[in-house]
């Protein structure tokens, strides 16, 4: 790389030596010569060492060195040879050389300034170049103590903006004028002095001298416009060296720490040229972000305050941001400069007094001014400055809003938890009640049904007893009658016994079974569709609810005519039989001497370090039976480390043999201790138990209590039966004429009630039965409130809780048998006194739950033995909740027929309107379109320049009203019933 300006030179070899050049004289042009031919590659590791010189030097960034070091040693080789082909001609201090000698006092001032006016301009150009172009070495050697090349650009950089404006005010201000308009009146006068007294000399000389005056006057000026001129570029150029030079980190940071650097910068802002202003604040805005930067950007800009005269800081960069409104750069610029002096501030105070200080200065008026302006980049500044623009007055009402919300929020979140609380407290005490008030009816229950029992045997034993009697009279008087007959023939034989001879008759004996009247047939006044439900057998309907119902009478008072009308089967073909249907089921440091293995004992030692106990401690808090210190997490997991007999054999003999135990590890040295803990798996076994029973006990309880309730309601419900019976009616109305009269169904069969549909298909059986029982038997609708907790005995697995049940008495004996082994352990004492009773009540709960299930599992015809509650009470569930569905659906259809059937006065303007032709939409779409249309029509809020957009908006949204209706015609169209052809 080299400088464009001949700062390089092209060498020919290692002999070759750039001209540093005089110093009163710019670098010279360089000299183009031919590529010198290919050198021969050197050794590997010449060419890596040579190669590592030349990407050092190239400052590049780690992504790219990365990237050039992957090259082959061929490119590498090419890569080297082109470096070193170019050499800097130029060195730093040649620049500087030239740079002191334009500002430091060499002879006058004309001679000087007329110097700087022919070579500080070029030479600031190609000093900006070099630091751009040239690599960091050569930048770096700028920047050294040596030359210090930083303080020279700030020294000339602070004379440049302070020499030129002088030496211009002295051309510009009243006296100079006025001396040099003297000077060219007494330059006429003395003329005319001449042309009078002495003719001998001529006219000649005299103009000759006026001329010569005259060229000099030009000249200055001339002079004072060059002087102008090269001042607004030198600054421009010096800014641009600083730029250079902050494009490296050490250049960088040696700016941040220069004393006068970011100030003289900050004076740049009074150039008259709106590029360097628009270079200036970029700058400053850079410093401003990095760490630290922010305070010397306002240092600067208070330096900028006093030698500038400002009243207000920020004064005359406001003055240039508003009256220079033509360079829109600039402008971005320095709306950019102020988003970031004001946002990039971590103190709000500090940076809410900021957005003061630019308020003050008319920023947001101007603002406002320049949001018709047409430059996006402008635009995105001023959002982005309004878009952070703190309102300490919206702030504090939040605040203060916030804080009545907040307290309000938790008042309210205090009072709900308490009204929790106590709901779940009254829940739990009824549910108790409930499952003890149903326990004692239970145990009533069976106590009359063995009273009754036994009353039964009894009288059939003195029934029996008469029959005996009877029969015996009977049979006297027959062998009497039957002797007279001579068909019986009695003998008396030796030892005084009667013999009898009769006559040999067969008796059959009928053995009959209690099987249930007969069912006649019902023969319905259509065909009509059939319910496939499961029916019980005659013989399996003995001693469950079916046996209680009589759904034949209820035929007499249900109207079926009507139900015939609507669920009469069309010409189709079978309905399908859905006990044919296949069902897929889805299943768903010094070393230690360690004993142990290396894993288990790495396992252990980061178990030690999660119970946060000494290895003696742990040992003794089991020693006593301590819950306090020992949590149940801690405990599971001492129950993995548990020695075996291998690893306490290993142990005992390590001691047998006299071994120190502190060559031991950590871990081996615990499981010494730990193994020697007497029966010290029934200790932990115990302790786990101890620390799981109250949760254990808190879990079970309900479930059992839940499954007693919903058993007892669902038994006990008088409602539910009659229910039962009516969809016993309904069914066997509809399957009588062709499967024949059932007893009972299985329950299961509930959910056909929903897949079973009106002919028109807008009904189900349910919804027919929802609004026969709201007609003809409203004191039923409300049948699922006496089926008590039925939706949480359907979460519950009995055979899981009552295995947890015994669990827990397997628990408790362990637990009495340490107690009888070390009676000495108060903790075993308190433990076993105060839960024993707790436990016992818990397996007399898990017994009543378990017969209770029981119970009502065969009273409604199912097997306890294959039925789970999680399949039974379901079923329960969704009747009730498909039932309630049906009643919500048939209101919204009265409400329907109800609002069509209103009739509407036509108004004068509709009279003349033509009728409606075709089919009409169905209620429903006409309702959600009606609303669709009140909603559209709510009016936009109009504003300047928003008609446009309105216009846009309305025509999306009457497209998408249009598609709207034309679907729901349609779906109005496919609901509508076929009219048969006049």
């Amino acid at each position: 790389m080299g400088n464009a300006a001949g700062g390089v030179e092209q060498v020919d070899g290692p002999e070759a030596k750039g001209s540093t050049g005089g110093t009163n004289a710019a670098p010279s042009t360089p000299k183009k010569k031919c590529a010198p031919p290919k050198l021969p590659m050197p050794p590997e590791e010449e060419l890596e060492e040579r190669f590592s010189v030349v990407l050092s030097s190239m400052n590049l960034p780690p992504d790219k060195m990365k990237l050039l070091s992957q090259y082959d040693n061929e490119k590498k080789w090419e890569l080297v040879c082109d470096q070193e082909r170019f050499q800097v001609k130029n060195p730093p201090s040649a620049y500087l050389t030239k740079i002191k000698s334009f500002y430091q006092d060499q002879g006058g001032v004309s001679r000087r300034f007329k110097k700087r006016v022919q070579e500080s301009t070029q030479v600031l150009r190609e000093l900006e170049i070099s630091l751009r172009t040239n690599h960091i070495g050569w930048a770096q050697e700028f920047l050294n103590e040596e030359n210090q090349g930083l303080d020279v650009l700030v020294d000339y950089l602070s004379y440049a903006q302070s020499d030129a404006p002088f030496e211009a005010e002295s051309v510009e201000n009243g006296g100079s004028v006025s001396d040099n308009r003297r000077l060219s009146e007494r330059s006429v006068e003395d003329l005319a002095k001449n042309v009078n007294h002495s003719p001998t000399h001529g006219v000649g000389r005299a103009a000759r001298a006026f001329t010569v005056r005259i060229s000099n006057l030009a000249s200055r000026k001339t002079m004072r416009n060059a002087r102008l001129a090269t001042q607004r570029d030198d600054v421009h150029l010096c800014i641009m060296c600083l730029r250079a030079i902050m494009n490296y980190q050490s250049g960088f940071n040696l700016v941040m720490t220069h004393p006068r650097c970011v100030n003289e910068i900050t004076l740049s802002l009074n150039n008259k040229n709106p590029r360097t202003k628009a270079l200036v604040l970029e700058l400053l805005a850079a410093v401003c972000l990095v760490r630290g930067g922010h305070d010397i950007i306002i240092s600067a800009f208070d330096n900028f305050k006093e030698v500038s005269g400002e009243k207000n800081r920020f004064e005359k960069l406001m003055e240039y941001f508003m009256n220079d409104d033509s360079n829109v750069d600039f402008m971005v610029a320095c709306m950019q400069f102020i988003n970031i002096v004001v946002h990039s501030v971590e103190n709000m105070n500090f940076r809410v007094h900021l957005q003061y200080e630019f308020t003050q200065l008319g920023l947001d008026q101007y603002l406002e001014s320049l949001k018709d302006m047409e430059s996006e980049k402008l635009q995105v500044q001023i959002q982005a400055y309004l878009d952070n623009v703190f309102d300490v007055g919206a702030l504090l009402e939040d605040a203060e809003n916030k804080g009545g919300i907040v307290e309000h929020l938790t008042e309210l979140q205090e009072t709900n938890a308490q009204l929790n609380a106590r709901l779940q407290e009254y829940e739990n005490g009824a549910l108790e009640k409930m499952a003890e008030l149903e326990q004692q009816l239970m145990q009533a229950t069976k106590e009359s049904a063995l009273l009754k029992e036994s009353l039964r045997e009894s009288c059939a034993q003195v029934e029996r007893n008469r029959e005996v009697s009877e029969k015996d009279f009977k049979l006297e008087e027959k062998l009497k009658e039957l002797e007279e007959k001579g068909l019986v023939r009695l003998k008396r034989t030796a030892s005084g016994s009667v013999d009898i001879e009769v006559t040999p008759v067969t008796i059959e004996k009928i053995v009959t079974q209690t099987v249930p009247k007969g069912r006649k047939p019902v023969q319905p006044k259509y065909k009509m569709p059939q319910l496939n439900w499961q029916a019980l057998k005659p013989n399996q309907v003995t001693g469950t609810v079916f046996s209680e119902l009589n759904d034949e009478q209820l035929l007499g008072e249900l109207n079926m005519d009507l139900f015939a009308e609507q669920f009469k089967t069309k010409a189709q073909g079978p309905p399908t039989d859905l006990s044919k249907l296949k069902v897929k089921v889805t299943e768903k440091a010094p070393s230690k001497v360690s004993l142990l293995e290396p894993n288990k004992a790495k396992n252990l030692a980061i178990t030690l370090r999660k119970g946060g106990m000494s290895p003696n401690d742990i040992c003794t808090a089991i020693e006593r039976y301590d819950q306090q210190s020992l949590s149940l997490d801690f405990l599971e997991l001492l129950e993995r480390f548990i020695p075996s007999e291998y690893e306490l054999k290993l142990l005992q003999n390590y001691e047998k043999e006299g071994r120190s135990l502190e060559d031991l590890s950590d871990e081996d040295r615990f499981m010494c201790r730990f193994g020697k803990i007497p029966r010290l798996a029934q200790r932990i076994n115990t302790l786990t138990f101890m620390g799981n029973f109250p949760e254990s006990i808190k879990r079970l309880q309900p479930q059992l209590d839940a499954i007693i309730a919903a058993s007892v309601s669902l038994k006990s419900s008088s409602k539910l039966k009659k229910m039962l019976e009516i969809i016993l009616a309904f069914g066997n109305y509809m399957n009588s004429s062709k499967r024949g009269a059932a007893y009972g169904f299985r329950l299961q069969s509930l959910d056909l009630l929903l897949d079973t549909k009106s002919t028109d298909r807008t009904q189900t059986l349910m919804h027919f039965i929802a609004n026969m029982v709201q007609e003809k038997y409203p004191e039923l609708t409300s049948f699922h409130t006496e089926l008590r907790f039925v939706d949480k005995a359907a979460l519950v697995s009995l055979d899981s809780v009552l295995q947890d049940v015994r669990s827990l008495e397997k628990g408790m004996e362990g637990t009495k048998k340490e107690f009888l082994v070390q009676d000495d352990i108060p903790a075993l004492k308190e433990f076993v006194k105060a839960n024993s009773d707790l436990l016992d009540s818990l397996v007399k709960d898990g017994k009543t739950a378990q017969e209770a299930y029981a119970s009502v599992v065969e009273y409604y015809g199912e097997n306890p033995k294959t039925t789970q509650p999680s399949m039974f009470f379901p079923l329960f569930v969704r009747f009730i909740k498909a039932y309630k569905q049906a009643e919500q659906d048939n209101e919204q259809k009265k409400k329907q027929e109800i609002a069509a059937e209103e009739p509407t006065t036509p108004s004068p303007k509709k009279k003349d309107s033509a009728p409606q032709k075709g089919p009409m939409m169905p209620k429903m779409p006409q309702m959600d379109l009606i609303a669709e249309l009140k909603k559209r029509q709510v009016k936009p809020q109009v504003t300047d320049g928003a008609i446009e957009g309105i216009i846009t908006v309305s025509l999306v949204e009457s497209s998408n009203l249009q598609l709207k209706m034309r679907r729901m015609w349609q779906k109005g169209l496919r609901n509508q019933k076929p009219v048969p052809p006049t």
